[in-house]
């Protein structure tokens, strides 16, 4: 079979690949982390929390990806949850810029839309965008959970954010690369315990139900024996039954 890349940008095209592949290797602490955040994303959405998301450039665009999935869906249909990715509103984005600076672009819409309880996940591979921190910090300070996404630690938004989920890679691109697969872990942990959540309450009605059987089966039982009793003690029994 001849080969579809030769030279030069076959050698940078299995470098990218051996690259991603090592960084695989040392991705289960990460993925570990992903699952548990997901877990407890679905606690906080689903009961009235909201998703904030930022990031820049190839981070923005994940950010993006990110809430889109959490407003629409990630695989299996669900109910649609609240998220943001703060850089989608063009208009308050550059008049945020305009009037108060590009350190302000994330930080003034976490303190504007942001609420204590809600999740605040900020990406940033190099872990070093000063708007990025600054909102990491704003979210803190107004009483978010902060989560950020970087590549290697340590690096100055790990050391603001409440909880990091790092990618040991020296390579931009790698860690983006993750930070996606990272993203669907998310999904699919929060959609996992939406699940587990729902079928808890299915079977805690199922019991419900059940023991109201059991009380009307139980009264029902009573009221034969009600018939040999004079009228007063009829009355008497009826209100043990209750």
């Amino acid at each position: 079979m001849t080969e579809l890349l030769t030279g030069l940008p076959r050698r940078l095209a299995m470098a990218h690949v051996q690259a991603l592949a090592q960084a695989l290797t040392e991705f289960g602490p990460a993925a570990e982390i992903a699952a548990d955040w997901g877990t407890r994303l679905a606690g906080a959405l689903s009961s009235g929390s909201r998703l904030l998301v930022a990031g820049n450039g190839g981070s923005a665009a994940q950010a993006q990806h990110f809430s889109a999935e959490i407003v629409g869906r990630y695989a299996e249909d669900r109910a649609p949850f609240s998220a943001v990715a703060l850089h989608s509103e063009p208009s308050a984005l550059t008049a945020i810029m305009n009037d108060y600076g590009i350190e302000e672009v994330f930080a003034r819409q976490v303190q504007a839309h942001g609420r204590p309880g809600d999740v605040c996940v900020l990406m940033s591979t190099s872990g070093r965008s000063p708007n990025v921190i600054a909102a990491a910090v704003r979210a803190r300070d107004c009483g978010l959970r902060t989560w950020a996404m970087t590549g290697p630690v340590p690096n100055p938004l790990a050391e603001v954010a409440e909880e990091v989920l790092p990618i040991c890679s020296p390579a931009t691109a790698t860690v983006q690369e993750l930070h996606l697969v990272a993203l669907h872990l998310i999904c699919e942990a929060m959609d996992a315990e939406l699940v587990r959540g729902e079928a808890g309450l299915i079977r805690s009605e199922a019991e419900l139900i059940r023991s109201e059987a059991e009380l009307i089966h139980g009264e029902a039982e009573l009221i034969p024996s009600e018939a040999g009793l004079p009228p007063g003690e009829a009355e008497l029994g009826r209100w043990w039954a209750r």
